[in-house]
């Protein structure tokens, strides 16, 4: 989990000047990023050179329960894709949501050498409904 301070107020992909364009990162096995386009490192807060070679839980909020990122992990790790809506914590300190789509990614020989993620903005109710959802999965990993 990331010791920066949190601020509690959201950036949207428009406010990001990402609006309509695609927020793509990849990684290797192990989560380390070895790509991000210029709309992830807007919307993040981060240059790419911050980004390349740190773990993707470097953008990762304190409000997320870490029972997420296992189903998230387990799944991805079948080779199944994934989809799921996460709270992400950019470097100001200050958060944005984002509809994810993760999948592998395999070489010319079919071995699996790491994970594609795309994003999207998420709807008003999908945020407020995994704002409530996640609440209480945090609640539960504290009793």
């Amino acid at each position: 989990m990331s010791s920066k301070k949190t601020i509690d107020k959201e950036v949207t992909f428009e406010d990001a000047g990402v609006l309509n364009r695609p927020i793509i990162s990849k990684t290797d096995l192990k989560g380390i990023i070895t790509y991000v386009n210029t709309p992830f490192c807007k919307l993040a807060g981060y240059s790419k050179d911050e980004l390349i070679g740190k773990p993707h839980n470097i953008i990762r909020h304190p409000d997320m329960p870490k029972a997420a990122f296992k189903e998230l992990w387990e799944t991805i790790e079948k080779n199944e894709k994934w989809r799921g809506f996460v709270k992400n914590l950019r470097k100001d300190g200050k958060y944005y949501w984002v509809e994810a789509f993760i999948e592998p990614v395999f070489d010319e020989n079919g071995n699996k050498v790491g994970y594609i993620s795309a994003r999207r903005p998420v709807s008003k109710e999908d945020r407020k409904r995994y704002e409530e959802i996640y609440k209480e999965m945090k609640r539960k990993e504290s009793e």
